[in-house]
C-alpha cells in the first residue's frame, strides 16, 4: 500500500509533536535549578530560593547583544552582578544555557556553537546547577546540591566586576593564584575592561587595583590587620561582622564579608573607570547609594609623590607632596637621602630611626618574625638593606627594603613608620629641636615676666594665686590635671545621675621616674600585654605593692579622650568585679595609669589556650559569668554614674588570684546621666564581633549594646571558642553556629568538651538560653542586666524564647525605651513596658 504526499506530511507533523513531547522542558515558576538535560532558553530565568537573585539572558542598555548573567531579582533597572559570556555575546534570540555532555556549564546558540564554557568537566552524572541567595551559581551533583565545599564549579570563583557579601574570595599564596575582578569595558559593555581588582598577599594581604593590561598599580587599601585595611582610616564595620580573612592552611586563605542582615542589599564593585565602590540599596528611593568610593583624592592614587615622598592633601598648599624626614628634593623633583646610611657587612651600624606617625604604610612590605617592636627594630638594623619598619597590632613586624613608595600622611588615624636615618640626620634634628626649646623658653620667660608684673600690680590676685599654687600634688584632682585637654575630651560636660556636673575624684599622682624604677625601665620581661591604648607592664612600688602600669603609646589609636575616661570612671567606681585604679602619671608626653595587679592576667589567656582552658572548670566559668553580670549591673543601674562600657570582650576581663573576674579598660566608656536616654556617635569604637547591630550600623549605643556583648562573652565562655575565629561547615562565626544548634534543639553541643565531666548541664543550658536572648539582633528584645542576673541566679526560672527581629523595623518610640534601659515586649497591637529586678 503506498503513501500519498498528504499522508507523509501528516506523519512528519505527528513525529515532530512526539519529539517535542520527549524533549526536556525547563519548568517555569520560581525554580532555582537547572538539572542535567534541561535547557534554559533566552526568555526563561531561574530565581534563587528567597527571590534575591535571578539568572538568564539579558541585553545591556542600547544593545541587542545577549549575555547570560546574574542580577538582582525584581529591580526595575537591572543590576547585573555576574556575566558568563562577557567577551563573546550572542546575536539574536537563539541562546541556550545548559549542562553539556562533558559536565561543564555552556552557553550556546541554535547552531550548537559554544560561546562560553565553565571548563569544569565531570565524569559524574545527575548534575545540577543551583542559584543561591547570595548570588552564587553552583554546579554539583544532585546529592550535594547547595553544599559549598562539594561544588564542582562556582561562579564566585570566576567573578566579573562585582563582589557580593557572604561569598568567599580565595587566594593561594604558594601558587600565586588570586581571584581577579575585572571592570566592564564601559557602562553598558560587560566585556573585560581596563581595570582589575584583587588581593596582593605580600607582607599582609591588601586589596589592589591595577591597570588590566600593564599591571601598573592604581590604588591599594593598605595591609589587613584582622579588623580593617589600615590604609583606609575611614573604614569601619557597617554591619555586625564585616570583613574577615580566614586561613585554610599555610598557603590557602579567603576573604569574606559577612552580612547577617540579608534584608539590607549591598555589593562591592570595580567600576569601568577604575573606582572601587561599596554600594547599599536604598528601598525608599529605589537606588544604590555609594557608602565608599576609592580613590577620590590625589593622595589616594598610587605613589602620587614618588619614592620617599609624603603625600598630604591640603587646601592651603599648591602641592600635596613633600619629602620624608632625612630626604631632600633633587633637581628632577624626586626625593633622595640626605646622608648615606652607615652599615657594614657584619651588620654593625650607628643608624637610628625617625618616627613618622599617622601614615599609610609603604607598599611592598615583607613580614619578619619578631615578638615585639624592639625585636622588629633590631631585625631591621641588622639588615643593611632595610630602610624602615613598623610593628602593627594584628599583623606584627613589617620591614621595607630599598625605596619607600605610596606613603600618605593622614589627618586622623594611620600607623607609625620608623624610617631609618643616618646618625648625622638624627643629631641635626635633635639640635633643631633644642634650638626650638630655647626659643620657647625665652618666649616663656618674657610672658612670665609680664604675668609677674600684673600680679605685682594686683596684689589681691597675687595672694589668691599663691594660695592656688600651694596645693599638694598628691591632692590634685583628675579634672584639674587634665584641664588643659578638657575641650578635647569626649566626656567633658557630662553629668551624674542627679544632673550635677561630674568632677573626677582625687587620685595619687606618681612621677614617671618612680614608675620607670618600679617596672625596671619598662623591661620586656615585665610586659604583661599590649592593647589599643598601649603596653601594660608589671611593677613593684617601693612599699612592695604589685601594680600593673598601662602606658599610652604615641602610636596608639587612642589618646587623651580614652585616658581621661579611664581616670574619671574607674577611680569613681567601687565594685569587686571592676578593676581598681590606684593612681596615674601625667608628665611631659607621658600618660600612665596604675592598676591593681591581676596575677592570672585576662580571661582569654585561659579560655582560648588548648591546654590552659582545662583549668576552667564549669564551676569557675559560671562564677566568672555571674561576676561579669554583677559588674555590668553595677555599671548600668547601681553606681552613681550610669555607664555604658562599649568594649566588653574576653580580653578586657581580668582574673585575680582567686579567678574572680574584674571588668577593665574603660577607655571607650560613656556616662549616661540626668534625662539622657540615648546617644549616637559617628566614631564607632570597640571590637568587631562584640558590637551590637544597632551600634555597628547606626552608631546608636545604650545599655542594650553591653547586653549584646555580654551574650557573645557568654557563648565564648561556655564553648571555649572565639566568636570571630569560629568556623564550621555551615557557620562563619560562633553566634550563627549557636543559633543553628538552638533552632535544632541541640544547644548542649555548644558546651566545651573539656568541661563536660565537671559541667552542670542544666545550669549550662540555662546560660546558653540567656546568651541567645542577649544576642538577638533587635535591641528591643534583649533583656536588661537586672533581668540577666535574675535569670542566671534564679532556679526554675521560666525564660522567654529568643527571636530574631529586624532592627530596621523598630519605631522611634521603641528605640527611646531601649535607650532608657527598659525592656519592651512587642505584640501585634501594642508595646508593653516591663522591668525585672535582680535578687
Amino acid at each position: 500500500m503506498g503513501f500519498t504526499h498528504k499522508t507523509i506530511k501528516n506523519l512528519h507533523l505527528i513525529s515532530f509533536i512526539v519529539l517535542l513531547h520527549f524533549l526536556p522542558v525547563f519548568p517555569q515558576g520560581n525554580n532555582s535549578r537547572i538539572d542535567q538535560g534541561q535547557l534554559l532558553r533566552d526568555g526563561q530565568t531561574v530565581v534563587s530560593p528567597s527571590q534575591v537573585f535571578e539568572l538568564g539572558f539579558f541585553s545591556p542598555v542600547n544593545s541587542r547583544l545577549k549575555y547570560v548573567g546574574i542580577w538582582y531579582y525584581g529591580f526595575q533597572n537591572r543590576t547585573v552582578a555576574w556575566v558568563a559570556n562577557r567577551n563573546d555575546p550572542i546575536t539574536g534570540d537563539s541562546g541556550v544555557f545548559s549542562i553539556g555532555n562533558n559536565g561543564s556549564l555552556i552557553v550556546s546558540d541554535g547552531n550548537d556553537r559554544v560561546y562560553w564554557s565553565s571548563n569544569s568537566p565531570s565524569s559524574g552524572s545527575n548534575l545540577t546547577a543551583i542559584l543561591m541567595d547570595n548570588g552564587n551559581l553552583m554546579l554539583s551533583t544532585v546529592q550535594n546540591v547547595g553544599v559549598d565545599t562539594e561544588a564542582i564549579w562556582r561562579s564566585c570563583d570566576h567573578p566579573t566586576d562585582t563582589y557580593l557579601p557572604n561569598q568567599r574570595v580565595y587566594l593561594n599564596i604558594t601558587a600565586e593564584d588570586t581571584r581577579q575582578f575585572v571592570s566592564w569595558r564601559s557602562l553598558n559593555d560587560p566585556s573585560e575592561g581596563n581595570y582589575s581588582m584583587g588581593i596582593d598577599p605580600r607582607g599582609s594581604p591588601q586589596v589592589v587595583v591595577w591597570e588590566a593590561q600593564t599591571r601598573r598599580r592604581l590604588w591599594r587599601s593598605g595591609p589587613w590587620n584582622n579588623q580593617i585595611f589600615i590604609g583606609i582610616p575611614q573604614m569601619r564595620s557597617l554591619f555586625l561582622y564585616g570583613f574577615d580573612l580566614v586561613r585554610v592552611n599555610s598557603s590557602l586563605m579567603y576573604f569574606i564579608f559577612n552580612n547577617p542582615n540579608t534584608t539590607v542589599l549591598m555589593r562591592f564593585m570595580i567600576r569601568w573607570n577604575g573606582v572601587v565602590q561599596q554600594l547599599t540599596w536604598d528601598n525608599q528611593r529605589s537606588r544604590w547609594d555609594a557608602n565608599l568610593s576609592l580613590p577620590t583624592s590625589d593622595c589616594q592614587y598610587y605613589n602620587r609623590c614618588g619614592n620617599f615622598g609624603l603625600c598630604q592633601s591640603s587646601l592651603n598648599s599648591p602641592s600635596p607632596c613633600s619629602c620624608m624626614e632625612g630626604f631632600d628634593q633633587n633637581s628632577t623633583g624626586g626625593c633622595v637621602r640626605r646622608t648615606l646610611l652607615n652599615c657594614n657587612s657584619n651588620g654593625s651600624t650607628s643608624d637610628g630611626f625617625f618616627q613618622q606617625t599617622g601614615v599609610k604604610l609603604p607598599d611592598l612590605a615583607d613580614r619578619l618574625d619578631a615578638g615585639s617592636s624592639g625585636d622588629c627594630e633590631d631585625g631591621c638594623l641588622r639588615n643593611c638593606s632595610c630602610s624602615a619598619y613598623a610593628y602593627v597590632s594584628g599583623i606584627g613586624c613589617l620591614i621595607w627594603g630599598d625605596n619607600l613608595v605610596d606613603v600618605e600622611q593622614f589627618a586622623e588615624g594611620g600607623e607609625t613608620l620608623f624610617i631609618r636615618l643616618a646618625d648625622a640626620d638624627l643629631e641635626s634634628r635633635k639640635k633643631a629641636s633644642k634650638t626650638l626649646v630655647i626659643a620657647l623658653s625665652v618666649t616663656g620667660a618674657v610672658v612670665l615676666a609680664v604675668i609677674l608684673l600684673l600680679l605685682w600690680r594686683f596684689r589681691r590676685n597675687l595672694k589668691e594665686g599663691r594660695n592656688l599654687c600651694g596645693k599638694s600634688k598628691k591632692q590634685t584632682s583628675v579634672s584639674e590635671m587634665t584641664n588643659g585637654v578638657q575641650n578635647h575630651v569626649e566626656n567633658s560636660g557630662q553629668q551624674d545621675d542627679e544632673g550635677k556636673p561630674y568632677e573626677g575624684p582625687s587620685l595619687p599622682l606618681y612621677s614617671s621616674s618612680v614608675l620607670e624604677a618600679a617596672t625596671d625601665g619598662f623591661a620586656n620581661k615585665n610586659k604583661l600585654g599590649q592593647g589599643g591604648f598601649g603596653p601594660v607592664h608589671k611593677g613593684i612600688l617601693p612599699g612592695g605593692q604589685e601594680i600593673a602600669v598601662k602606658r599610652l603609646s604615641r602610636s596608639s589609636g587612642q589618646g587623651l579622650v580614652e585616658f581621661k575616661n579611664e581616670m574619671i570612671l574607674i577611680a569613681k567606681l567601687q565594685h569587686r568585679n571592676l578593676v581598681r585604679l590606684l593612681g596615674y602619671c601625667i608628665e611631659g608626653e607621658e600618660r600612665m595609669l596604675l592598676y591593681e595587679y591581676m596575677p592570672n592576667k585576662s580571661l582569654d589567656t585561659f579560655l582560648f589556650d588548648p591546654i590552659k582552658k582545662a583549668e576552667l572548670s564549669w564551676k569557675i566559668r559560671f562564677n566568672i559569668i555571674e561576676g561579669i553580670a554583677r559588674g555590668l549591673l553595677y555599671l548600668h543601674r547601681d553606681s552613681r554614674l550610669r555607664i555604658i562600657h562599649r568594649d566588653l570582650k574576653v580580653g578586657n576581663i581580668l582574673l585575680d588570684e582567686e579567678m574572680t573576674p574584674k571588668i577593665s579598660d574603660f577607655g571607650m566608656a560613656r556616662i549616661f546621666g540626668g534625662n539622657q536616654n540615648e546617644a549616637n556617635t559617628n566614631r564607632v569604637v570597640g571590637t568587631y564581633g562584640y558590637m551590637s547591630p544597632e551600634y555597628a550600623m547606626e552608631g546608636l549605643f545604650s545599655v542594650k549594646s553591653d547586653v549584646y556583648s555580654f551574650g557573645v562573652l557568654l557563648l565564648e565562655i561556655i564553648s571555649g571558642h572565639r566568636n570571630n575565629a569560629f568556623r564550621s561547615n555551615d557557620s562563619t562565626n560562633l553566634i550563627r553556629h549557636a543559633w543553628k544548634l538552638w533552632k535544632e534543639g541541640k544547644a548542649d553541643e555548644l558546651i566545651d568538651p573539656t568541661i563536660l565531666d565537671s559541667c552542670n548541664k542544666t545550669e549550662a543550658l540555662q546560660c546558653i538560653h540567656v546568651a541567645m536572648l542577649c544576642v538577638q539582633s533587635s535591641a528591643v528584645q534583649r533583656p536588661t542586666m537586672s533581668s540577666v542576673v535574675f535569670m542566671l541566679e534564679g532556679e526554675n526560672t521560666s525564660l522567654p524564647q529568643p527571636t530574631e527581629v529586624d532592627i530596621t523595623s523598630l519605631s522611634s518610640v521603641e528605640m527611646d525605651l531601649i535607650m532608657e534601659g527598659r525592656e519592651i515586649n512587642i505584640s501585634s497591637n501594642d508595646v508593653t513596658i516591663t522591668e525585672v529586678s535582680g535578687r
